[in-house]
């Protein structure tokens, strides 16, 4: 049975696309069909991050007003096998309809094991047609207040949507630098507040920046590569203990 999973951030800048792609990538490598759904729409970077601009040419809002097949916007991610993904309008106003997204996840998300939704951050309509047809979440948040604080106002729009199975994903994680802010007490007190269970903890790395805004994810050789293969595996349904790599 397939998964569909809304990734989402209440504030922008918490690295939610990387997350998203980085994931995708590592689900796929386990023999996995995975869609990447970018819904920043107006904002998309996940065809970028895939290495798929080049070759794109229709986005979802195509799909939807029946200017192309579905077929059309799907790229598969060159050098990985069985991922594919399709691209947010690159104008706001051809911003896709929740109702309208729900159609078209439901008709197509059997076709792969996973289907992860990239929403864009806030709570507006553009989060709303990516969660509308999630079965769960995952919530990121950099640890700060600001984003943690985002991470409060998604978990409850996600509750009141219904999608009550939530995990967070604390990224950007620095050990130094987060002690030197003194904001809170430790990890356990970012957790307590969002209210939501932790499922990875990604550190922070600049490489793992590079190979993204280089369209090079694929070949991540960043400390984060084993923390979304743990991920992956969590959401396979394998325990795991959460990694860091210092």
């Amino acid at each position: 049975m397939s998964q569909v999973i809304v990734v989402a951030s209440g504030k922008g800048g918490t690295g939610k696309t990387t997350v998203s792609t980085s994931l995708a990538l590592a689900l796929a490598r386990k023999n996995n069909k995975v869609l990447v759904i970018d819904c920043d729409c107006g904002m998309r970077g996940a065809d970028m991050m895939l290495g798929i601009t080049d070759k794109l040419v229709h986005d979802m809002s195509d799909v939807i007003s029946g200017a192309c097949e579905v077929s059309d916007a799907l790229y598969e991610c060159s050098g990985v096998s069985g991922l594919y993904t399709i691209a947010a309008p690159s104008m706001a106003e051809d911003e896709v309809s929740p109702q309208l997204m729900k159609q078209f996840v439901s008709a197509h998300k059997d076709d792969y094991d996973y289907v992860i939704i990239d929403s864009p951050a806030g709570t507006g309509s553009g989060f709303e047609a990516a969660a509308i047809a999630a079965d769960k979440a995952l919530v990121v948040v950099n640890p700060e207040p600001t984003s943690v604080r985002g991470g409060v106002n998604i978990r409850q729009k996600l509750t009141d949507m219904g999608v009550t199975d939530q995990r967070l994903v604390i990224n950007r994680f620095d050990m130094a630098r987060f002690v030197s802010m003194g904001i809170y007490k430790d990890l356990d007190e970012v957790i307590d507040v969002t209210g939501i269970q932790l499922i990875a903890l990604i550190p922070e790395d600049v490489r793992i920046t590079a190979l993204a805004q280089r369209g090079a994810l694929a070949s991540n050789w960043s400390k984060c590569a084993v923390v979304f293969d743990a991920l992956a595996a969590r959401l396979q349904g394998l325990n795991i203990p959460l990694v860091v790599k210092s």
